[in-house]
């Protein structure tokens, strides 16, 4: 199995002046998707995709009417209906042709992602595109799967039931992975004999675009993958639109719970929502250090900290706490920050100019509150050739010396800021790792067996690793406990949060009736 840190050398050298030959690419403007083409929306209005690299403007965005939205639910429907009636095995075939679309696509896919959301392109060619490809290739091998049960009653009656389709699924995508999580969501849904209306996040709907024409090429019914744009507000249609049968979110955790309210007070939808998350990780003090301090930087530094699944609370043994401040402070001066077309590049700006202002103000609370600031903190270091002013950017900052109560360990930040933490002993970490609101993931770095399968199984957390961190295939359940989240994208149980039962008696004796 690949592993996340298996991705990290970057793309070949053949290829990074393709990458680098223009960073200012514009793709003009952009439509919705509807009935299998591009239509220009109704609304009339627009807004602007900009580079966080530079601050250049990558493209306008037709913005999404009512008229549009009620437009795309129709559409869906129609198709759904097609795409319910093939088997599993037609389903499956031109979902594995999308498959291969993207794997063919995937130099053109990663630097339109490196562009809108600034992540370094050694990033985006290697896990945004490969990973969507592979969940959608997952799900594709369960369509033909996807059956029900006999239950027999008595020797004249029986029981057996269908696992059929929900119908339309408005889907609602984060900024961070754009065209990852499209493919999260659209895999089981497809699947399962579903049409989707997707909204990507208005900071990041470029590559959605792209994915959408791939289906429609591998031979997806017209109407069956239909893209809108815009923001809260078109997501807000979405959830309250009588004829979506379910809405799955990715975001933050008080927009998770508005989504819920108006799915249920509309139409009672059934809900998937992955949430935000303040997730520990612990290191106690026979954990290899080296490979704890590598994975602490994964799970910090990596996509510039935009990871939902972050380790912000880095929980360390008081004994081996100077030791391992020293690794990080090692690792960091190794970062590599730079243009993301840059394949030789590994840290990146924020994906906009808003969330910078947001991460960097979490990072003066940190020295406000008393946090001992280790490294970063402090803007960029300027290097030949690059000006660090133009960008979203904000420095890989470590602060140790934290307290429970500080902003900076109980908020998520979302940005490239670790807080490391000291304990004493097992069950004093595991009380404090375990409180929060926030229940997404949490690990475990200990050369003991034992100690790592009791710990792990007393962390209140969706997501768990043991001596790793941040991988998420297409196999695995990933969803959270508490207010970080709602049902489980990836692996077979989320075809469960796709189909609905339907349940058959069948009689073959005498009907008995006491009238």
């Amino acid at each position: 199995m690949t592993t996340l840190t298996d991705n990290l050398p970057g793309v070949p050298t053949a290829l990074a002046h393709l990458f680098l030959g223009d960073s200012h690419a514009t793709l003009d403007l952009q439509q919705l998707y509807l009935d299998g083409k591009r239509v220009d929306a109704s609304s009339g209005e627009r807004f602007q995709v900009i580079n966080p690299y530079d601050g250049s403007l990558l493209a306008e965005v037709q913005y999404a009417s009512q008229e549009d939205v009620d437009h795309a639910v129709a559409s869906a429907r129609q198709g759904q209906k097609v795409w319910a009636a093939m088997t599993g095995m037609q389903r499956s075939r031109i979902m594995l042709r999308a498959v291969a679309l993207l794997r063919e696509r995937n130099d053109e896919l990663a630097k339109l992602e490196t562009l809108n959301t600034g992540k370094p392109i050694a990033e985006t060619a290697s896990v945004d595109v490969v990973t969507g490809a592979d969940a959608l290739e997952y799900y594709a091998g369960l369509a033909p799967a996807i059956e029900g049960t006999q239950i027999p009653l008595r020797e004249s009656s029986f029981v057996y039931t269908r696992r059929e389709p929900l119908g339309v699924v408005g889907a609602i995508g984060a900024w961070n992975y754009p065209i990852q999580i499209a493919c999260w969501k659209a895999a089981p849904a497809l699947a399962a004999g579903n049409a989707v209306v997707f909204k990507p996040s208005e900071v990041t709907p470029l590559s959605v675009m792209k994915l959408a024409e791939i289906f429609t090429d591998a031979g997806l019914p017209d109407g069956v993958f239909n893209v809108v744009h815009g923001d809260a507000r078109v997501g807000q249609m979405l959830t309250a639109h009588e004829g979506i049968d379910k809405i799955s979110f990715t975001g933050e955790a008080g927009t998770g719970k508005r989504v819920m309210a108006a799915a249920a007070s509309s139409s009672l939808k059934d809900v998937t929502m992955e949430l935000g998350g303040k997730s520990p990780m612990i290191v106690f003090g026979d954990a290899d250090l080296d490979r704890a301090a590598d994975a602490a930087m994964m799970a910090n530094f990596y996509s510039s900290g935009q990871i939902c699944t972050n380790a912000t609370r880095v929980f360390v043994h008081r004994s081996i706490k100077t030791r391992f401040e020293a690794k990080l402070k090692e690792r960091i001066a190794r970062i590599k920050a730079g243009n993301p077309l840059d394949p030789g590049v590994n840290f990146g700006p924020l994906v906009s100019f808003e969330h910078q202002q947001k991460v960097l103000s979490y990072i003066e609370l940190g020295k406000q509150d008393g946090a001992t600031l280790l490294t970063g903190g402090e803007g960029m270091d300027p290097k030949e050739g690059e000006d660090f002013t133009q960008g979203a950017w904000a420095p890989a900052t470590l602060f140790t010396d934290c307290t429970d109560e500080m902003r900076i360990v109980r908020e998520e930040i979302f940005g490239p800021v670790m807080s490391l933490l000291a304990f004493d002993d097992e069950d004093e970490v595991i009380e404090r790792a375990n409180a929060t609101r926030f229940g997404l993931a949490a690990g475990v770095f200990t050369e003991s067996l034992n100690r790592a399968h009791r710990t792990i199984h007393r962390l209140e957390a969706g997501i768990c690793w043991i001596n790793t961190w941040g991988e998420s295939p297409s196999e695995m359940p990933v969803g959270g406990y508490k207010e970080s989240g709602v049902g489980r994208e990836n692996g077979i149980a989320t075809l469960d949060h796709y189909t609905q039962i339907k349940s058959i008696q069948v009689e073959m004796g005498p009907f008995q009736s006491v009238f």
